[in-house]
């Protein structure tokens, strides 16, 4: 999940549609779509393990999110350059279609620069178990996370994974209507092979 301050929803799709790796992608709209529809969308056009990344788009005040679907792990480089210009980016990565137990990262993008990234269980998984980035973000981040007792290699990866959640919301002002995300029919897009 991409959450955005700076930027409109036809911005971020087409900044996002320049950020991916393999290729130009064309955009297709799918209408108003619930997560489950759309993954029934592309299952139905695409098969079982769809490769095309999928968006549903929505607005909560000034701040405008993208839910991510379909094959956006392969599509997708660094989101850094969806930060040009002044505009905030965090970026929620979860993999749960990957078959290794691959934990949750955040990242905090602003003009093109990784402000604060980590792996939400902060253990020694799949890189650093430590908070990167800019030198004033990340220490201020990674000091929020030890005030909230992490890391803790004793505590269960989902409880780590809620805490750290929770400093970045508390921390960033970050907050979202999860009904609204998880279940209500969004705008959705896929984007193609051009």
């Amino acid at each position: 999940m991409l959450l955005t301050c700076g930027l409109d929803e036809e911005e971020l799709v087409s900044r996002l549609a320049g950020a991916v790796c393999s290729g130009r992608r064309t955009l297709r709209s799918l209408g108003e779509l619930t997560g489950e529809d759309l993954i029934e969308a592309l299952e139905d056009e695409y098969g079982d393990h769809p490769t095309e990344a999928a968006l549903r788009l929505g607005r909560d005040g000034d701040r405008v999110f993208a839910v991510m679907y379909g094959g956006w792990q392969d599509e997708f480089g660094s989101l850094a350059s969806v930060s040009r210009g002044g505009a905030h980016v965090f970026h929620l990565e979860f993999e749960e279609e990957n078959g290794k137990p691959v934990p949750p990262w955040f990242h905090y993008f602003h003009d093109e620069r990784l402000l604060c990234g980590f792996n939400l269980h902060l253990d020694h998984s799949w890189g650093s178990a430590g908070v990167d980035g800019d030198p004033e973000v990340a220490p201020q981040v990674e000091r929020l996370l030890g005030e909230a007792g992490l890391p803790d290699e004793n505590l269960p990866a989902e409880d780590a994974h809620r805490t750290s959640l929770q400093v970045v919301e508390r921390h960033f002002g970050l907050s979202l209507p999860r009904s609204r995300v998880l279940e209500e029919p969004l705008p959705s897009v896929v984007l193609e092979i051009a």
